[in-house]
């Protein structure tokens, strides 16, 4: 360790540092996210698309003003989780989250075997999928590329996505 680590702690402390703000916030949208309707929960990604209109679709709504993908981030990840509780029941830990988030920062986030990079990729994966462009999830591994979209796939559908 140097001089500098004692001080500032390393980059991956300063990283892990700088997204644990960002869990908070998603932490404190759960009990709202919880109290959703199955379709109240699927009408955020419409809200989400919405409020992701670029300017020069001519395109406004008053009630949303226009923000960039990251800004909605802390919504759209709980958005997922809790699709993920009821869906498949499975809960994104909060080290979940900040891999989701180093992902979409277009990172590399590494995870052992079962430590849920499957689930993982539900958070960035709908979150880029809002901009309407398209996204996709590629893998080297055949097995998980065969079952991590059937596993997966009730996330998507109840936010829906397909």
């Amino acid at each position: 360790m140097g001089l500098l680590d004692v001080f500032f702690g390393n980059m991956n402390e300063r990283e892990i540092n700088k997204l644990k703000p960002i869990v908070a916030i998603i932490n404190d949208l759960e009990k709202d996210y919880e109290k959703l309707t199955n379709e109240e929960l699927k009408s955020k990604t419409s809200e989400f698309k919405k409020r992701l209109i670029s300017p020069t679709s001519g395109v406004t709504d008053s009630t949303h003003p226009m923000c960039n993908i990251d800004e909605i981030l802390p919504e759209a990840f709980a958005a997922v989780r809790e699709s993920a509780k009821r869906e498949i029941g499975q809960r994104h830990f909060d080290v979940q989250l900040m891999a989701g988030m180093v992902l979409h920062q277009g990172k590399i986030a590494e995870m052992r075997t079962g430590e849920g990079k499957t689930l993982v990729a539900t958070l960035p994966l709908y979150l880029n999928a809002l901009e309407g462009k398209g996204c996709h999830i590629v893998t080297p591994n055949d097995y998980l590329s065969r079952v991590g979209g059937g596993w997966m796939g009730p996330v998507y559908h109840a936010l829906g996505l397909s």
